[in-house]
């Protein structure tokens, strides 16, 4: 392990900064523990959050240490949003929802910041949270399984829209495209391997938010 001198920074302290740096410029949003580790070639955890709890002392970076992705670099990173991540919603089938007292947040999964400067219009001002992907079945919207999509509340929709949508009947909940047809409603994936879920008006539905914008989960090679 790098020792880090009086005399500064070590390089291992310079590369999480330049990945930091690197991160918010191009995303908008800071990276995950995990991701830095990977990013650094730094294979634990711990020793990622050791360098960071360093780089908050010196200063160099502004940190709450409750959720991973809460980043930010003084004078440096835009102004930015915390999006707390609330659960899982299922682009593929509906799955059912967890038994009380169950999450399927991971770890270091708790909260995304998102600067506010890439968010849509009026979303600046929305009660935001957000949902990790699972499933495929929106892949041709560029939503992959692991990607996490910010979403604003909502109960009603247009067509065409992406909500999120909770069947009573079925306790189960998913991520689709929204039209309201005739005497259904229909759920459309974007993929086209996968049919549409087609929902009878006599059985209930709910939309619980739209989709405002995707995190993508990109994976990168260590330097």
């Amino acid at each position: 392990m790098m020792v880090r001198t009086r005399k500064g920074l070590t390089e291992r302290h310079q590369r999480i900064l330049d990945y930091l740096n690197e991160c918010v410029r191009e995303q908008g949003y800071p990276p995950s523990i995990r991701e830095i580790g990977k990013a650094t070639g730094i294979s634990s955890t711990s020793v990622v959050t050791y360098y960071l709890k360093q780089l908050t002392e010196m200063g160099l970076i502004e940190r709450d240490a409750k959720y991973s992705r809460a980043l930010r670099l003084p004078n440096a990173g835009p102004e930015v949003t915390r999006v707390p991540i609330v659960g899982v919603i299922a682009a593929g089938e509906p799955i059912l929802v967890p038994d009380a007292g169950v999450t399927y947040i991971g770890d270091e999964m708790d909260a995304v910041d998102v600067a506010r400067s890439i968010l849509p219009g009026r979303e600046k001002e929305e009660r935001l949270y957000a949902l990790k992907v699972k499933g495929d079945s929106m892949i041709d919207a560029m939503i992959n399984d692991g990607d996490i999509v910010i979403m604003k509340p909502a109960v009603q929709a247009n067509n065409g829209e992406m909500v999120a949508i909770w069947l009573p009947d079925r306790e189960e909940t998913t991520l689709k495209y929204f039209f309201k047809e005739g005497e259904h409603y229909r759920l459309q994936p974007a993929n086209p391997t996968m049919k549409p879920i087609i929902i009878s008006k006599d059985e209930p539905l709910e939309i619980k938010g739209k989709v405002v914008m995707v995190i993508r989960q990109i994976e990168r090679a260590s330097l």
